[in-house]
């Protein structure tokens, strides 16, 4: 099944942001998904536990007896959320099982240099997954994201678009949904940039 990891060891850059709405799309398109949080604390439970039985549902984790994480029986699609300092043996066990790797990165030079190291380490596991960058809580049109995009391509990766910064995501988190859960015309400029990286997240 695909496993789509959602990672950067810089803590509140957006990862829970983008995993739990990347969940929200996969379901949306009708497909049996489990968000897991690589963390031991499984803080994605709690955003799910506030997810209303109206909405398509979205799995947790299994946890059996033995603290052993498991996807629910019938899961088609994975989507991993990873804590801030991802590293270690919770990294080589999470990249082994990796499909695609969704890095949320901020446009500011001190996001770029703290996420350097981590980006070179992915690459060079790269023949064994497909690394993206999403630009967080940026404008597409500033000299920031300009930075974000030459500094990104120059390591020969893709930008797979620009969130910017609002409150519909807060809000809609708050009461476990995502921009998927909600009327189109609430959430047009966000979807909107979604569109490249739901593509890529297609292929």
């Amino acid at each position: 099944m695909p496993v789509i990891v959602v990672a950067n060891p810089k803590g509140g850059v957006g990862k829970s942001t983008l995993a739990t709405n990347l969940a929200g799309y996969l379901t949306y398109q009708g497909r049996n998904v489990m968000l897991g949080d690589v963390d031991v604390q499984q803080s994605s439970r709690s955003w799910l536990d506030l997810r209303p039985a109206s909405l398509p549902p979205i799995s947790a984790w299994e946890i059996n007896d033995g603290h052993i994480a498991k996807p629910p029986k019938g899961t088609t699609h994975m989507v991993l959320d990873t804590p801030a300092g991802f590293d270690g043996a919770r990294f080589d066990q999470v990249m082994k099982i990796a499909d695609k790797v969704v890095v949320p990165l901020q446009a500011s030079m001190f996001d770029i240099l703290a996420t350097q190291v981590f980006l070179q380490k992915l690459m060079d596991h790269s023949g064994k997954f497909r690394i993206g960058v999403v630009g967080m809580r940026v404008n597409s049109r500033t000299r920031a994201a300009e930075q974000l995009s030459h500094y990104v391509n120059g390591l020969g990766l893709p930008v797979l678009g620009y969130l910017r910064d609002t409150q519909n995501y807060v809000q809609l988190a708050a009461h476990g949904a995502t921009l998927w859960d909600v009327a189109p015309s609430r959430v047009e400029k966000d979807v909107e940039q979604w569109q490249d990286m739901i593509k890529w997240i297609d292929e």
